[in-house]
């Protein structure tokens, strides 16, 4: 496993010799920050080794390395999620490739269902925490300790400072973003009005398909997170209407310019 990774790093290395101090991954419908990126090369997933291009509407499926401003940049336009048929270790590939390149922090973000009920379609979340209720855990198997211990600490998956940073940003933007705690599911299917209540329970604010493989391959890493979901709808039984993927990206839409000009000022500051 490790070669492959290494063999990705070397590819990407061979096409650009930036040296990225960020990472981000951007989720369904928010690729539009790659526009504000000075870019020096742009990937495909198909053409790295031990990657695919996303099957997901909204996924750009494309690798950029450049720079916000000063700071030297990769970021992921679209992701491979489990629900694609994926095994862990393809969905956690292009992180560890990304971490691997020697990045210093890593920003991830998604499109997500508001489960917390003062939430609002449209409204930005900060992840403070995640609950992995998908039934797997991505660093099942052989440890491989080129990347990290047999059994890593989670306690500070998304550390303090970097989100006391998001809320300066937003803060100075004056935009509102909300904090909470998102919950992984393994999809495809939207959740039932019956789980969005049990996972309300549990403490719960929103609710996904992605992400929290990423921020485990990270963690194992030892690479800082900072995670921003995109409350794109309400979550099942919330409001008497039924859910759709056009309802998402319609909602991306709407929010790109304040999550662009968030996630450009996070960069800069970072």
């Amino acid at each position: 496993m490790i070669q492959k990774i290494d063999e990705a790093v070397s590819f990407i290395r061979s096409r650009s010799s930036l040296e990225p101090r960020v990472g981000v991954v951007l989720g369904s419908g928010l690729g539009n920050v790659v526009d504000a990126i000075d870019v020096d090369t742009e990937i495909s997933y198909g053409d790295i080794p031990g990657a695919k291009a996303s099957t997901v509407i909204g996924h750009a499926g494309k690798m950029i390395l450049g720079r916000v401003g000063e700071t030297p940049v990769v970021a992921l336009a679209g992701r491979m999620h489990f629900y694609e048929g994926h095994e862990m270790p393809e969905v956690m590939h292009l992180a560890r490739v990304v971490g691997r390149l020697g990045i210093e922090k890593f920003i991830v973000t998604n499109a997500a269902g508001g489960v917390n009920t003062s939430f609002k379609a449209g409204d930005l979340m900060l992840i403070s925490d995640h609950i992995n209720f998908s039934g797997v855990n991505p660093l099942r198997g052989p440890n491989i300790d080129d990347l990290g211990p047999r059994f890593p600490d989670m306690t500070e998956a998304y550390p303090l400072a970097l989100r006391n940073t998001a809320r300066e940003v937003a803060r100075e933007q004056q935009l509102m973003l909300q904090e909470g705690v998102y919950l992984f599911l393994s999809g495809p299917t939207y959740e039932t009005p019956a789980e969005i209540r049990a996972f309300r329970t549990l403490g719960a604010d929103a609710v996904g398909m992605s992400t929290v493989p990423e921020v485990i391959a990270m963690s194992h890493m030892n690479v800082p997170v900072l995670g921003i979901s995109c409350i794109t709808n309400m979550a099942a039984g919330v409001l008497n209407q039924k859910l759709s993927h056009i309802e998402v990206m319609e909602t991306t839409q709407r929010v790109q310019k304040e999550f662009t000009a968030l996630m450009l000022g996070i960069i800069q500051k970072l």
